[in-house]
C-alpha cells in the first residue's frame, strides 16, 4: 500500500493509455496526484492480486456431541429434560439487555429468553 506524498491519502491503481500503449500509475483520489514510480505499482498491484485468505473448518457429527456451552438447570419445553446449555447474544438495541438462548443437552432443540 503507498500513500500520497502531498496529502496522505491512499493511493488507488489506474491504468492511463497513452499512445496506444496502457500503463498502471498510482492516483489519488483526493488531491490529483499521479505516482509513475514502476516498481512502487508492481508491489502494489501484486498486493491487490492475492487473494484474502480465509479459514474453513469442517465440523463433523462427531465433532457435535462435544460440549462447548455452559449448562444450567432448566425443563425442556420439548422433551422435558431438565438440562440445557446456554449463552447471551444482543439482538436488540445496545441500551436493550441481552436475549439469552437455551439449547437442551437431550434433544438439542433451542429457545429463547428475553432479559
Amino acid at each position: 500500500m503507498r500513500f500520497c506524498d502531498k496529502c496522505g491519502s491512499k493511493l488507488r491503481a489506474k491504468p492511463q493509455t497513452h499512445g496506444g500503449k496502457t500503463t498502471v500509475v498510482l492516483v489519488c483520489d483526493n488531491c490529483s496526484f499521479v505516482l509513475k514510480d514502476k516498481k512502487s505499482v508492481a508491489k502494489v498491484m501484486r498486493q491487490q492480486a492475492e487473494p484474502p485468505k480465509r479459514s474453513i473448518k469442517i465440523v463433523s457429527k462427531e465433532d457435535e456431541k462435544i460440549k462447548t456451552l455452559p449448562t444450567i438447570k432448566i425443563e425442556c419445553p420439548k422433551c422435558g429434560n431438565k438440562e440445557a446449555g446456554w449463552w447471551l447474544l444482543q439482538t436488540r438495541a445496545g441500551d436493550e439487555p441481552p436475549t439469552q438462548f437455551y439449547r437442551c443437552t437431550n434433544c438439542s432443540h433451542t429457545w429463547r429468553q428475553y432479559s
